[in-house]
Protein backbone atom coordinates (compact mmCIF):
# COMPACT_ATOMS: atom_id res chain seq x y z
CA UNK A 1 0.00 0.00 0.00
CA UNK A 2 1.83 3.45 -1.18
CA UNK A 3 2.34 5.53 1.99
CA UNK A 4 0.48 8.58 2.33
CA UNK A 5 1.85 11.77 1.71
CA UNK A 6 2.55 14.17 4.47
CA UNK A 7 1.85 11.14 7.31
CA UNK A 8 5.29 10.74 9.01
CA UNK A 9 5.01 15.06 10.25
CA UNK A 10 1.48 14.00 11.61
CA UNK A 11 2.71 10.85 13.19
CA UNK A 12 5.43 13.04 14.83
CA UNK A 13 2.94 15.83 15.58
CA UNK A 14 0.71 13.43 17.60
CA UNK A 15 3.93 11.55 19.80
CA UNK A 16 4.94 15.05 20.45
CA UNK A 17 1.05 15.59 21.58
CA UNK A 18 1.05 12.55 23.35
CA UNK A 19 4.24 12.96 25.40
CA UNK A 20 2.56 16.73 26.31
CA UNK A 21 -0.47 15.23 28.03
CA UNK A 22 2.05 12.65 29.96
CA UNK A 23 3.46 15.07 31.74
CA UNK A 24 6.69 15.72 29.50
CA UNK A 25 7.97 19.33 28.57
CA UNK A 26 7.23 20.11 25.11
CA UNK A 27 10.47 20.93 24.31
CA UNK A 28 11.74 17.46 25.38
CA UNK A 29 8.91 16.22 23.58
CA UNK A 30 9.82 17.62 20.15
CA UNK A 31 13.21 16.14 20.76
CA UNK A 32 12.06 12.77 21.12
CA UNK A 33 10.03 12.67 18.31
CA UNK A 34 11.54 14.68 15.45
CA UNK A 35 14.72 13.57 15.46
CA UNK A 36 14.69 11.55 12.32
CA UNK A 37 12.63 13.84 10.21
CA UNK A 38 13.91 15.56 6.98
CA UNK A 39 13.79 19.26 7.61
CA UNK A 40 10.51 20.05 5.95
CA UNK A 41 8.58 17.42 8.03
CA UNK A 42 10.00 18.58 11.06
CA UNK A 43 9.19 21.98 10.83
CA UNK A 44 5.15 20.96 10.29
CA UNK A 45 5.57 18.56 12.89
CA UNK A 46 6.88 21.10 15.18
CA UNK A 47 3.85 24.01 13.68
CA UNK A 48 1.06 21.07 14.13
CA UNK A 49 2.28 20.43 17.88
CA UNK A 50 2.28 23.82 18.89
CA UNK A 51 -0.79 25.20 17.44
CA UNK A 52 -2.90 22.54 18.42
CA UNK A 53 -1.45 23.03 21.94
CA UNK A 54 -1.95 27.34 21.76
CA UNK A 55 -5.41 26.73 20.26
CA UNK A 56 -6.75 23.66 22.38
CA UNK A 57 -9.72 25.39 23.78
CA UNK A 58 -11.11 27.13 20.26
CA UNK A 59 -10.24 23.64 18.57
CA UNK A 60 -12.34 21.63 21.23
CA UNK A 61 -14.86 24.37 21.47
CA UNK A 62 -15.53 23.58 17.27
CA UNK A 63 -15.28 19.56 17.54
CA UNK A 64 -17.37 19.34 20.34
CA UNK A 65 -21.19 19.97 18.89
CA UNK A 66 -20.07 17.63 16.42
CA UNK A 67 -19.55 14.77 18.36
CA UNK A 68 -22.75 13.24 19.58
CA UNK A 69 -21.91 11.24 22.21
CA UNK A 70 -20.28 14.09 23.86
CA UNK A 71 -15.71 15.21 23.25
CA UNK A 72 -15.20 13.75 27.03
CA UNK A 73 -15.83 10.48 26.23
CA UNK A 74 -13.58 10.82 23.40
CA UNK A 75 -10.55 8.86 23.76
CA UNK A 76 -7.32 10.98 24.61
CA UNK A 77 -5.89 10.23 21.41
CA UNK A 78 -8.46 10.38 18.98
CA UNK A 79 -9.30 13.66 20.54
CA UNK A 80 -5.88 14.73 19.59
CA UNK A 81 -5.65 13.38 16.24
CA UNK A 82 -9.34 15.23 15.77
CA UNK A 83 -7.53 18.45 17.53
CA UNK A 84 -4.37 18.02 14.50
CA UNK A 85 -7.15 17.77 11.91
CA UNK A 86 -8.98 20.75 13.21
CA UNK A 87 -6.32 22.57 13.33
CA UNK A 88 -5.19 22.10 9.88
CA UNK A 89 -8.70 23.20 8.57
CA UNK A 90 -9.26 26.03 10.08
CA UNK A 91 -5.41 27.43 11.22
CA UNK A 92 -3.60 26.70 8.46
CA UNK A 93 -4.32 27.88 4.80
CA UNK A 94 -1.62 26.14 2.77
CA UNK A 95 -2.88 22.47 3.96
CA UNK A 96 -5.26 20.86 1.63
CA UNK A 97 -8.51 20.12 3.04
CA UNK A 98 -8.03 16.50 1.81
CA UNK A 99 -4.69 16.26 2.96
CA UNK A 100 -5.75 17.13 6.43
CA UNK A 101 -8.89 14.66 7.12
CA UNK A 102 -7.01 11.49 5.09
CA UNK A 103 -3.83 12.03 7.46
CA UNK A 104 -5.98 12.37 10.45
CA UNK A 105 -7.67 8.94 9.62
CA UNK A 106 -4.67 7.38 9.14
CA UNK A 107 -3.80 8.53 12.26
CA UNK A 108 -6.81 7.47 13.69
CA UNK A 109 -7.08 3.78 12.12
CA UNK A 110 -2.86 3.30 13.22
CA UNK A 111 -5.01 4.37 17.21
CA UNK A 112 -8.14 2.34 16.99
CA UNK A 113 -8.65 0.84 13.77
CA UNK A 114 -11.47 1.27 11.45
CA UNK A 115 -13.95 2.45 13.67
CA UNK A 116 -12.29 4.94 14.68
CA UNK A 117 -11.07 6.37 11.48
CA UNK A 118 -14.65 6.58 9.96
CA UNK A 119 -15.34 8.17 13.14
CA UNK A 120 -12.38 11.00 12.94
CA UNK A 121 -13.95 11.22 8.57
CA UNK A 122 -17.31 12.04 9.88
CA UNK A 123 -16.32 14.47 12.38
CA UNK A 124 -13.74 16.64 10.22
CA UNK A 125 -15.86 16.14 6.89
CA UNK A 126 -18.79 17.86 9.36
CA UNK A 127 -16.33 20.75 10.67
CA UNK A 128 -15.25 21.36 7.15
CA UNK A 129 -18.82 22.13 6.17
CA UNK A 130 -19.11 24.35 9.15
CA UNK A 131 -17.91 28.05 9.35
CA UNK A 132 -16.04 28.50 12.45
CA UNK A 133 -16.30 31.62 14.31
CA UNK A 134 -14.65 32.67 17.31
CA UNK A 135 -17.20 33.38 20.27
CA UNK A 136 -19.68 35.45 20.74
CA UNK A 137 -17.76 37.71 22.84
CA UNK A 138 -16.02 41.52 22.90
CA UNK A 139 -12.77 42.12 24.51
CA UNK A 140 -14.39 42.76 27.55
CA UNK A 141 -15.72 38.83 28.22
CA UNK A 142 -12.75 37.14 29.80
CA UNK A 143 -14.67 33.98 28.99
CA UNK A 144 -15.02 34.62 25.49
CA UNK A 145 -11.41 35.76 25.35
CA UNK A 146 -10.23 32.56 27.50
CA UNK A 147 -11.66 30.02 24.94
CA UNK A 148 -10.77 32.19 21.74
CA UNK A 149 -7.22 32.04 22.72
CA UNK A 150 -6.66 29.03 25.08
CA UNK A 151 -5.88 30.61 28.38
CA UNK A 152 -7.37 29.44 31.93
CA UNK A 153 -9.99 31.67 32.75
CA UNK A 154 -8.58 32.11 35.81
CA UNK A 155 -5.66 33.80 34.70
CA UNK A 156 -7.69 35.58 31.95
CA UNK A 157 -9.45 37.07 34.63
CA UNK A 158 -6.66 38.48 36.79
CA UNK A 159 -4.63 39.98 33.79
CA UNK A 160 -8.14 41.81 32.92
CA UNK A 161 -8.49 43.22 36.18
CA UNK A 162 -4.78 44.35 36.00
CA UNK A 163 -4.25 45.37 32.50
CA UNK A 164 -8.03 45.83 31.02
CA UNK A 165 -9.40 44.08 28.56
CA UNK A 166 -7.79 45.29 25.42
CA UNK A 167 -4.27 45.11 26.54
CA UNK A 168 -5.47 41.53 27.73
CA UNK A 169 -6.45 40.63 24.19
CA UNK A 170 -2.85 42.19 23.22
CA UNK A 171 -0.95 39.74 25.48
CA UNK A 172 -3.12 36.69 24.31
CA UNK A 173 -2.76 37.47 21.15
CA UNK A 174 1.09 37.45 21.76
CA UNK A 175 0.66 34.23 23.51
CA UNK A 176 -0.56 32.77 20.36
CA UNK A 177 2.39 33.97 18.04
CA UNK A 178 5.60 31.44 17.62
CA UNK A 179 8.75 33.76 18.72
CA UNK A 180 11.57 34.07 16.32
CA UNK A 181 14.87 32.82 17.00
CA UNK A 182 17.04 35.24 19.18
CA UNK A 183 21.41 34.35 19.19
CA UNK A 184 23.23 35.97 21.55
CA UNK A 185 27.18 36.73 21.47
CA UNK A 186 29.46 34.03 23.33
CA UNK A 187 33.00 33.49 22.50
CA UNK A 188 32.52 36.08 19.27
CA UNK A 189 31.07 39.96 19.84
CA UNK A 190 27.90 40.67 17.99
CA UNK A 191 29.12 42.55 15.09
CA UNK A 192 31.24 39.49 14.41
CA UNK A 193 28.53 37.09 14.14
CA UNK A 194 26.16 39.95 12.42
CA UNK A 195 29.66 39.85 9.62
CA UNK A 196 29.66 36.25 10.04
CA UNK A 197 26.68 35.45 8.84
CA UNK A 198 25.16 38.16 6.39
CA UNK A 199 28.55 35.97 4.99
CA UNK A 200 27.08 33.42 5.13
CA UNK A 201 23.72 35.15 3.50
CA UNK A 202 21.94 34.53 6.72
CA UNK A 203 19.43 37.32 7.66
CA UNK A 204 19.72 38.46 10.45
CA UNK A 205 18.54 41.93 12.23
CA UNK A 206 18.97 43.47 15.82
CA UNK A 207 16.57 42.14 18.70
CA UNK A 208 14.58 44.85 20.42
CA UNK A 209 16.95 47.01 23.02
CA UNK A 210 19.91 45.56 20.93
CA UNK A 211 19.37 42.19 22.80
CA UNK A 212 20.63 39.88 20.44
CA UNK A 213 20.24 39.07 16.35
CA UNK A 214 17.05 37.97 15.34
CA UNK A 215 16.54 35.05 12.46
CA UNK A 216 13.74 33.42 10.84
CA UNK A 217 16.04 30.33 10.78
CA UNK A 218 15.19 27.35 13.21
CA UNK A 219 17.53 25.25 13.79
CA UNK A 220 20.79 27.03 15.56
CA UNK A 221 23.00 23.72 15.46
CA UNK A 222 23.16 24.52 11.67
CA UNK A 223 24.07 28.23 11.96
CA UNK A 224 28.11 28.71 11.41
CA UNK A 225 29.77 29.15 14.96
CA UNK A 226 27.40 26.84 16.81
CA UNK A 227 29.83 24.45 17.47
CA UNK A 228 32.47 26.67 18.45
CA UNK A 229 30.31 28.14 20.75
CA UNK A 230 30.14 31.16 19.42
CA UNK A 231 26.95 32.41 20.30
CA UNK A 232 23.79 30.91 22.23
CA UNK A 233 20.34 31.13 21.92
CA UNK A 234 18.39 32.55 24.44
CA UNK A 235 15.26 35.66 24.25
CA UNK A 236 16.43 39.14 24.60
CA UNK A 237 13.90 39.20 27.96
CA UNK A 238 16.87 36.71 29.40
CA UNK A 239 19.82 38.99 27.52
CA UNK A 240 18.12 42.01 29.22
CA UNK A 241 18.67 40.25 32.64
CA UNK A 242 22.35 40.16 32.70
CA UNK A 243 22.34 44.23 31.66
CA UNK A 244 20.45 45.11 34.57
CA UNK A 245 22.19 43.04 37.05
CA UNK A 246 25.22 45.23 35.89
CA UNK A 247 27.52 42.82 38.02
CA UNK A 248 31.12 44.64 39.12
CA UNK A 249 34.27 43.38 37.00
CA UNK A 250 35.38 40.78 38.73
CA UNK A 251 32.62 39.52 40.73
CA UNK A 252 32.33 36.10 42.14
CA UNK A 253 28.95 34.74 41.50
CA UNK A 254 26.75 32.04 42.68
CA UNK A 255 23.53 31.26 40.55
CA UNK A 256 21.64 29.20 42.05
CA UNK A 257 19.55 28.10 39.77
CA UNK A 258 21.71 28.16 36.73
CA UNK A 259 20.17 25.47 34.26
CA UNK A 260 20.24 25.86 30.99
CA UNK A 261 22.87 28.07 31.70
CA UNK A 262 22.34 31.36 28.49
CA UNK A 263 21.98 33.65 31.69
CA UNK A 264 25.44 31.96 33.89
CA UNK A 265 27.40 32.10 30.47
CA UNK A 266 26.02 36.28 29.77
CA UNK A 267 27.07 37.02 33.38
CA UNK A 268 29.90 34.77 33.61
CA UNK A 269 32.22 37.00 30.65
CA UNK A 270 32.65 39.47 33.12
CA UNK A 271 32.60 37.85 36.61
CA UNK A 272 36.05 36.21 38.33
CA UNK A 273 33.69 33.05 38.71
CA UNK A 274 30.62 31.66 38.60
CA UNK A 275 29.33 28.46 40.53
CA UNK A 276 26.33 27.22 38.26
CA UNK A 277 23.91 25.21 40.79
CA UNK A 278 21.00 23.08 39.99
CA UNK A 279 18.91 20.65 41.72
CA UNK A 280 18.44 18.57 39.11
CA UNK A 281 21.40 15.91 37.72
CA UNK A 282 19.76 15.84 34.15
CA UNK A 283 19.61 20.00 34.16
CA UNK A 284 23.37 19.64 35.56
CA UNK A 285 24.80 18.15 32.33
CA UNK A 286 22.86 20.33 30.05
CA UNK A 287 24.30 22.90 31.84
CA UNK A 288 27.82 21.77 31.61
CA UNK A 289 27.55 20.97 27.90
CA UNK A 290 26.56 24.21 27.09
CA UNK A 291 29.06 26.06 29.84
CA UNK A 292 31.53 23.75 27.55
CA UNK A 293 30.16 24.87 24.15
CA UNK A 294 29.82 28.59 24.73
CA UNK A 295 30.78 29.45 28.47
CA UNK A 296 34.08 31.58 29.48
CA UNK A 297 35.77 28.80 31.03
CA UNK A 298 34.86 31.00 34.94
CA UNK A 299 31.77 28.87 35.30
CA UNK A 300 31.61 26.21 37.41
CA UNK A 301 28.47 23.77 37.18
CA UNK A 302 27.34 21.90 40.65
CA UNK A 303 24.67 19.82 41.73
CA UNK A 304 22.99 21.39 44.60
CA UNK A 305 19.83 22.80 45.63
CA UNK A 306 19.51 26.33 46.82
CA UNK A 307 18.09 25.97 49.73
CA UNK A 308 21.04 24.45 50.60
CA UNK A 309 23.87 26.90 48.87
CA UNK A 310 27.20 25.14 48.14
CA UNK A 311 29.32 28.14 48.69
CA UNK A 312 30.95 31.06 51.34
CA UNK A 313 29.69 34.66 51.28
CA UNK A 314 29.73 35.62 47.93
CA UNK A 315 29.16 39.45 46.68
CA UNK A 316 26.59 38.06 43.72
CA UNK A 317 23.75 35.94 44.40
CA UNK A 318 21.46 35.29 41.28
CA UNK A 319 18.21 33.55 42.21
CA UNK A 320 16.22 32.87 39.30
CA UNK A 321 13.41 31.29 40.69
CA UNK A 322 10.59 28.36 39.82
CA UNK A 323 7.43 30.07 38.91
CA UNK A 324 4.52 29.69 37.36
CA UNK A 325 6.29 31.16 33.67
CA UNK A 326 3.63 33.32 32.51
CA UNK A 327 5.35 35.31 30.79
CA UNK A 328 6.84 32.70 28.62
CA UNK A 329 3.88 30.91 27.22
CA UNK A 330 4.83 32.42 23.98
CA UNK A 331 7.42 30.07 23.91
CA UNK A 332 6.42 27.83 26.00
CA UNK A 333 3.06 26.41 24.09
CA UNK A 334 2.33 23.60 26.83
CA UNK A 335 2.76 25.63 30.09
CA UNK A 336 -0.96 27.51 29.25
CA UNK A 337 -2.21 23.92 30.08
CA UNK A 338 0.09 23.46 33.12
CA UNK A 339 -0.85 26.12 35.07
CA UNK A 340 -3.43 26.21 38.41
CA UNK A 341 -4.12 28.90 40.63
CA UNK A 342 -3.18 26.44 43.64
CA UNK A 343 -0.12 26.70 41.81
CA UNK A 344 0.99 29.88 42.16
CA UNK A 345 0.35 29.52 45.89
CA UNK A 346 2.91 27.02 46.18
CA UNK A 347 5.22 28.75 44.30
CA UNK A 348 4.98 31.86 46.58
CA UNK A 349 6.27 29.58 49.32
CA UNK A 350 8.87 28.00 47.68
CA UNK A 351 10.21 31.66 46.28
CA UNK A 352 10.05 32.99 50.10
CA UNK A 353 11.63 30.13 51.68
CA UNK A 354 14.38 30.12 48.19
CA UNK A 355 15.10 33.73 48.81
CA UNK A 356 15.32 33.37 52.94
CA UNK A 357 18.31 30.49 52.12
CA UNK A 358 20.40 32.42 49.58
CA UNK A 359 20.50 35.89 50.99
CA UNK A 360 22.73 34.38 53.42
CA UNK A 361 25.45 33.74 51.08
CA UNK A 362 25.35 36.92 49.78
CA UNK A 363 28.22 38.86 51.58
CA UNK A 364 28.45 42.69 53.27
CA UNK A 365 27.74 44.99 50.74
CA UNK A 366 26.91 42.20 48.20
CA UNK A 367 24.60 41.85 45.68
CA UNK A 368 20.95 39.29 45.75
CA UNK A 369 19.19 39.36 41.93
CA UNK A 370 16.01 38.11 42.05
CA UNK A 371 14.30 37.41 39.22
CA UNK A 372 11.18 35.26 37.00
CA UNK A 373 9.86 34.91 33.71
CA UNK A 374 6.46 35.75 35.67
CA UNK A 375 3.80 38.29 34.94
CA UNK A 376 2.33 38.18 38.27
CA UNK A 377 2.39 40.42 41.32
CA UNK A 378 2.67 37.44 44.02
CA UNK A 379 5.76 36.38 42.67
CA UNK A 380 7.52 39.98 41.40
CA UNK A 381 7.94 43.06 43.13
CA UNK A 382 5.00 41.80 46.03
CA UNK A 383 7.66 38.89 46.77
CA UNK A 384 10.47 41.56 47.04
CA UNK A 385 8.42 43.69 49.12
CA UNK A 386 7.51 40.53 51.65
CA UNK A 387 11.37 39.89 51.53
CA UNK A 388 12.77 43.44 52.27
CA UNK A 389 10.14 44.28 55.14
CA UNK A 390 11.81 40.87 57.43
CA UNK A 391 15.11 41.80 55.90
CA UNK A 392 15.60 45.43 56.48
CA UNK A 393 19.45 44.92 55.89
CA UNK A 394 18.46 44.75 51.87
CA UNK A 395 17.68 47.72 50.07
CA UNK A 396 16.22 48.17 46.51
CA UNK A 397 19.49 49.10 43.84
CA UNK A 398 18.13 49.83 40.42
CA UNK A 399 20.76 49.37 37.47
CA UNK A 400 21.45 52.99 36.65
CA UNK A 401 22.61 51.76 33.05
CA UNK A 402 19.34 50.16 32.20
CA UNK A 403 16.43 51.78 29.96
CA UNK A 404 14.22 53.64 31.81
CA UNK A 405 11.17 52.23 29.49
CA UNK A 406 11.62 48.45 31.05
CA UNK A 407 11.82 49.31 34.59
CA UNK A 408 8.59 50.21 37.09
CA UNK A 409 8.04 52.69 39.21
CA UNK A 410 10.33 50.92 42.17
CA UNK A 411 13.62 49.98 39.57
CA UNK A 412 12.54 46.79 38.88
CA UNK A 413 13.33 45.24 35.93
CA UNK A 414 9.52 44.84 34.56
CA UNK A 415 9.08 43.27 30.94
CA UNK A 416 5.50 42.79 29.36
CA UNK A 417 5.07 40.87 25.97
CA UNK A 418 2.28 42.82 25.22
CA UNK A 419 4.46 45.76 24.99
CA UNK A 420 7.58 45.19 24.30
CA UNK A 421 7.44 42.18 22.13
CA UNK A 422 9.67 39.80 23.71
CA UNK A 423 9.13 37.29 26.68
CA UNK A 424 7.85 38.54 29.97
CA UNK A 425 10.56 38.64 32.74
CA UNK A 426 11.30 40.43 36.19
CA UNK A 427 13.63 41.19 38.05
CA UNK A 428 14.93 43.19 41.26
CA UNK A 429 18.40 43.99 42.52
CA UNK A 430 18.94 44.39 46.19
CA UNK A 431 21.86 45.36 47.93
CA UNK A 432 23.19 44.22 51.39
CA UNK A 433 24.29 47.00 53.71
CA UNK A 434 27.98 47.21 54.11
Amino acid sequence: MRPIEGLESRRAALKVLTEVRAGRPFEAALDRALGRLADPDRRLAHELAAGVLRRQKALDAQLAPLVPRGWDDVQPTLQDVLRLGAFQLTGLDRVPAHAAVDTSVSLAKEAGGARAGGFVNAVLRGLGRTTPRPPDAGPSDAAGLAERYSHPLWLVERWAARFGAEETERLLRWNDTRPRLVLQPARESIEELERRWRAAHIAVEPAPYGAGLVTDRRRPQELPGYAEGAFLVQDPAQALLAWYADLPPGAELYDASAAPGGKTIALGRNAARVVAGDVSRSRVRRLTANLRRAGSGHEHAVVADARHPPVRPLNAVLLDAPCLGTGSFARHPDARLRVAPEALARLERSQAELLEQVAAVVAPGGLLIYSTCSLEPEENELQVDRFLRLHPEFRREPSETFPAALLSPSGDLMILPQRDQMDGAFAARLRRSA
